[in-house]
């Protein structure tokens, strides 16, 4: 038995949600998001909840049972607070600025690298050594910062680069003479 599908997720006030077959639409505040589910799980809206149940006891659809409904809780809460992650560039000479849909960042290149920020995604610059990554699709969001992150990942020795908010860089000791 699923402990996570065995939950049904809640919905808030002001979010509604629609259920055509396998695909759950969910309408918030922030936008509009939709999942389709596969054939081994039941989506259901009753009680200002949607409920997800499996089709038989097959391995698969036990799989798909806990998935699905965190696929749907994902939905919700995107629709509701929206997704962010938060990244620090470290490094002398590195930094970021947004122009528009591109962010500029400096990392030490003979040149400057424009990224592209794609559509449902928003892409702000407080401070030159910080970035905050916002939408309402968690993969999107994730895809965006790793993209943006592979630009130079953080090196172990002097720890510059552009890393995660809450990612802890194990550091290495350099050589002895």
């Amino acid at each position: 038995m699923s402990r996570i599908g065995k939950k049904p997720v809640e919905l808030p006030g002001g979010v509604s949600a629609t259920v055509s077959g396998q695909t759950v639409e969910v309408k918030g505040p922030k936008g509009t998001r939709s999942f389709t589910a596969t054939d081994d799980v039941t989506l259901k809206v009753e009680d200002n909840a949607i409920t997800i149940t499996p089709r038989g006891t097959s391995k698969r659809a036990r799989q798909q049972w806990g998935m699905s409904r965190t696929q749907v809780a994902n939905l919700v809460t995107g629709v509701t607070e929206g997704f962010k992650k938060e990244m620090e560039i470290n490094g002398v000479g590195y930094r970021a600025a947004v122009q528009g849909k591109v962010l500029k960042l400096s990392l030490g290149y003979s040149h400057d690298v424009d990224f592209e920020i794609p559509e449902g995604v928003q892409v702000t610059a407080p401070k030159p050594t910080e970035l905050v990554v916002e939408g309402i699709d968690q993969q999107l969001v994730g895809q965006v910062a790793a993209n943006i992150r592979e630009w130079r990942k953080p090196e172990p020795y002097k720890g510059k680069g552009i890393k995660y908010k809450d990612e802890f860089i194990f550091r290495k000791e350099g050589k002895k003479k």
